[in-house]
C-alpha cells in the first residue's frame, strides 16, 4: 500500500511513500530511523489503510533523498521534518518516529507544536546516551557500500558483526550501469547522523502536550524498560504499549500489533473521524 512520489520542499525534491486515502482522513507523517528510508512504513500504511493517510519521506542522508547542505544534526532534521508537514498543507499531523526518527518527532512537537497533533515514539529514548543506553550508536566506518550481488553486500555487512542485514539491504539497489549493488547511504554520513542523535533531549520530551504513544520493544537494547519508565512518568498524556516479542525495529517485529496500538490511540484521542 502506498505509491513513491516526489514532493517539493523549500526547492528540495523529497522521496516519500504516500498511501493516500479518504479526504478527511487524519495524516501520519512516518519519519524512519538511521539507515532507513521512506518504505519502511509500507507495511503500516497498509494497516491503516482507509482511516490513515500515511507520508513516509525519505530523510536527508538516506534512500533517493536530493544530497544536502548544512550537515546531519538534529536541527537540519527538524527543520526538515517541519518544511513536509507545511508544504503538505495537512497540519497539524499525527507523527510517527522510529529510533532517531523518534527523537525528530518529539523535537519538532516541542519546537513547532502547531504542525503536530499527536506523536507515536517507536523505541528510542529522550537520554541518547550512556550509561541509560549502553551502545547508543554503531560504528560504521568504513563498511562496504557496494558488492556483487545483494546477497555478497549482505554477507561483507554480517562479516562485520552484524547478525541480520537485511534492515540495511532496503535501502540496497542494482548499481545504475547494472554491474553489482550499492547501498543508497554512505556509512561516513550515517556516522554523523548517529552522532547527532546522542545526548540528552529531555527538554525536547517534556516540551509538549500533545498525546504521545510510547512503543517499546522489550527486547530492544536502544530503549532499556527503566528508560521507557522514566519517559512515561517525566511526560503527562503519553501512553506506553510493550511488545514482549519484539526488539529495537517494533514495526518489523509485530506489525499487526503496532497498527492496532496506533489506532487504538487514535480513536482514543478523537482523531479518527468519527471517534471521541
Amino acid at each position: 500500500m502506498g505509491t513513491a512520489e516526489t514532493i517539493v520542499v523549500g526547492g528540495r525534491r523529497v522521496p516519500v511513500v504516500d498511501s493516500g486515502g479518504p479526504a478527511d482522513a487524519p495524516v501520519l507523517v512516518a519519519l524512519h530511523g538511521t539507515f532507513g528510508r521512506g518504505a519502511e512504513f509500507t507495511r503500516l500504511a497498509a494497516d491503516l489503510a482507509g482511516l490513515v493517510r500515511v507520508v513516509a519521506p525519505d530523510q536527508r542522508g538516506h534512500g533517493h533523498s536530493q544530497p544536502v547542505t548544512g550537515g546531519y544534526g538534529r536541527d537540519a532534521f527538524v527543520a526538515d521534518a517541519a518544511a513536509l508537514v507545511r508544504a503538505l498543507g495537512a497540519g497539524p499531523v499525527v507523527l510517527h518516529g522510529h529510533s532517531l526518527g523518534g527523537i525528530t518527532a518529539y523535537q519538532l512537537a516541542a519546537r513547532h507544536p502547531e504542525l503536530v497533533r499527536a506523536l507515536v515514539v517507536e523505541d528510542v529514548g529522550h537520554l541518547m546516551r550512556r550509561p541509560e543506553v549502553p551502545h547508543p550508536t554503531l560504528e560504521v566506518r568504513g563498511w562496504p557500500r557496494r558488492a556483487a550481488s545483494r546477497a555478497e553486500l549482505g554477507a561483507a555487512i554480517e562479516r562485520r558483526g552484524v547478525p541480520d542485514a537485511e534492515y540495511f539491504l532496503r535501502s540496497a539497489e542494482p548499481e545504475p550501469e547494472g554491474d553489482g549493488w550499492r547501498l543508497l547511504f554512505d556509512w561516513d554520513v550515517m556516522t554523523e547522523v548517529q552522532a547527532g542523535g546522542v545526548g540528552d533531549w529531555t527538554a525536547d520530551w517534556r516540551g509538549s502536550d500533545c498525546p504521545a504513544l510510547l512503543l517499546h520493544g522489550a527486547g530492544s537494547p536502544l530503549l532499556p524498560s527503566a528508560l521507557a519508565d522514566r519517559m512515561v512518568a517525566e511526560r503527562p498524556g503519553t501512553t506506553r504499549v510493550d511488545f514482549p516479542g519484539a526488539g529495537h525495529w517494533v514495526h518489523d517485529d509485530a506489525p499487526a500489533e503496532v497498527a492496532a496500538a496506533v489506532i487504538a490511540f487514535l480513536r482514543k484521542h478523537g482523531i479518527l473521524a468519527g471517534t471521541h
